[in-house]
């Protein structure tokens, strides 16, 4: 029989324990890294609000945000660092105050988007749509939101974790945002209901329909939009026409109180007699992020001022 060198050679032995310590350790740190790092990362595929599908066989690390509510949603599931550029007034939180701007709505530069070396664009609607398409033909990956409903932004915020990688943290964003939607509509729910007119801005007569979050955000506060029927997202009306259906509370996201002055030379209507005119913080109440359920809230609380005439 033949026997090994090593068992009959001390020094011969000593390396042999010694690289089977080693082998075993590079095994074991193998299947650590495998199982907890987080360069790990499985490819993740995703159906956006248009209907493409988006897949990403690393996470995104350089990111473009098109509109201020998806700079919001990729802060609160914890891809803030991943942003590279936004687009002008992403003010939310202050970190995306320090980001370099991409554009505006009036138009973006592509020159500066590309600089920035991104893996991912998130956009808003159609906005952009013809440039975007230069980025689309350089295989840049978009990923396009056209929120509708509350229940649109925590399915963004799910989206977006896989596309980043922070599954995680957006899972506990989704669970909070869930949870506090639950407990405004728990309260409002069986409220008596109050006819609103929503302004938006100060001097055009533009509203919203039925189709708009905004209106079930009205809805959620017992409240019901008296333009809910119209026929375009947002119509603009005539003032006989907002006099006429007389609604109990008036409700505005502009900027400053001027509009309310407005309303003076209508002293007849209800929301107008009893001081029951309001301005809803437009960060809140315009954006289609986590704080879509402050804008609720406020708007609920001016509601029900309405029920207690």
């Amino acid at each position: 029989m033949k026997v090994k060198a090593y068992l009959y050679d001390k020094p011969l032995l000593c390396r042999h324990l010694r690289w089977e310590k080693t082998a075993a350790w590079l095994f074991i740190s193998a299947i650590f890294y495998l199982l907890f790092s987080p360069l790990v990362y499985a490819a993740c595929e995703v159906t956006d609000d248009m209907g493409n599908k988006v897949r990403l066989n690393q996470p995104a690390q350089r990111i473009i945000s098109l509109a201020p509510d998806i700079t919001e949603i990729l802060f609160a599931v914890g891809a803030g660092q991943q942003v590279v550029g936004v687009i002008s007034g992403s003010d939310y939180p202050e970190a995306a105050r320090h980001l370099p701007e991409v554009g505006s709505y009036s138009g973006i530069d592509l020159e500066r988007i590309i600089s920035l070396h991104p893996d991912l664009i998130v956009t808003w609607s159609n906005t952009f749509a013809r440039q975007l398409m230069a980025l689309k033909k350089m295989h840049l990956p978009v990923y396009t939101t056209e929120p509708r409903h509350l229940e649109d932004v925590p399915h963004t915020m799910i989206n977006l974790g896989c596309l980043t990688d922070r599954t995680t943290s957006a899972n506990k964003a989704v669970k909070q945002y869930n949870a506090r939607l639950k407990a405004i509509r728990e309260r409002y729910h069986a409220k008596k209901p109050v006819t609103v007119f929503y302004q938006i801005g100060s001097y055009s007569l533009i509203t919203i329909n039925k189709d708009s979050w905004i209106n079930q955000v009205i809805t959620l506060c017992g409240g019901r939009n008296i333009f809910a029927d119209s026929r375009t997202l947002a119509p603009e009306v005539g003032w006989e026409a907002v006099v006429t259906a007389n609604p109990d509370v008036i409700v505005s996201s502009a900027t400053s109180e001027d509009w309310k002055s407005r309303w003076a030379n209508w002293p007849e209507m209800a929301a107008v007699k009893n001081h029951l005119l309001f301005t809803v913080n437009p960060d809140w109440i315009d954006r289609a992020g986590p704080r879509l359920l402050d804008g609720a809230a406020q708007l609920c609380e001016y509601l029900e001022s309405g029920r207690k005439i």
